[in-house]
């Protein structure tokens, strides 16, 4: 069964996430990549939406089962596509919503947050960045992505408690931009897309490089601290 499945609907692509939790591997990272790709191909007006195939999940970040098993020998490898697979969602040339239908966390929620915007159900499901509990740092590109996307005392909450956060106080907290009923999360995001899809690419990746140069830079370079698993 393929891991994703991209369906373009009017001027919007719709890229489901079909791996269950949607933890990070190279065979997921590889197959969004590859549907990025066709959404890059495709010409006309275009916006992306993705979200999770199942109710509870939008993702859960790195696949910790791999890394620690067969892939304990990937970390140095794997981290840096993974960083650069969040700098290219991050600079991707069409309008990204992403539709948070169930869990985000860690790398997950890192996900989301490189979309241009997100839509979290309200009754369900939370956004997590669990590194300090979890004890894996976050790479130089992460911390810029994600302090790039929320306030100063937000970033900081976040970051340092590791504190699972429902929807309704995301929108709070303007993590995410819009927390609705779970059947209204895609249709809200798909809606949010459409309105920007005419927008001109050129123009739309240009500005949002400049934007996030920071942040794009250290995603781009893969640079990342894996002295944790010297200890």
């Amino acid at each position: 069964m393929a891991i994703t499945d991209l369906k373009r609907e009017g001027d919007v692509f719709l890229l489901t996430m079909r791996g269950g939790e949607n933890r990070f591997n190279p065979s997921f990272i590889g197959e969004v990549n590859r549907a990025l790709d066709e959404v890059e191909r495709s010409t006309g007006p275009a916006a992306l939406v993705s979200v999770g195939g199942e109710e509870k999940f939008y993702s859960n970040g790195l696949d910790l089962g791999w890394l620690m098993g067969e892939g304990i020998k990937e970390w140095k490898n794997f981290i840096p596509e993974v960083l650069k697979f969040l700098g290219r969602v991050m600079a991707f040339p069409v309008p990204t919503v992403a539709a948070i239908n169930g869990h985000a966390f860690a790398a997950g929620a890192m996900l989301a947050l490189a979309h241009d915007y997100r839509v979290m159900r309200a009754d369900r499901g939370f956004f997590c960045l669990p590194e300090v509990d979890i004890k894996i740092p976050l790479a130089p590109g992460m911390r810029a992505l994600i302090q790039s996307r929320l306030s100063p005392t937000v970033f900081r909450d976040v970051i340092l408690t590791g504190k699972r956060i429902g929807g309704v106080e995301d929108k709070e907290l303007a993590i995410v931009d819009e927390a609705v009923p779970a059947d209204q999360v895609l249709p809200q995001a798909v809606a949010r897309a459409a309105g920007l899809a005419n927008k001109d690419r050129r123009i739309y990746g240009n500005l949002k490089r400049g934007m996030y140069r920071e942040a794009l830079a250290l995603l781009e370079s893969g640079e990342a601290d894996f002295s944790f698993m010297e200890q």
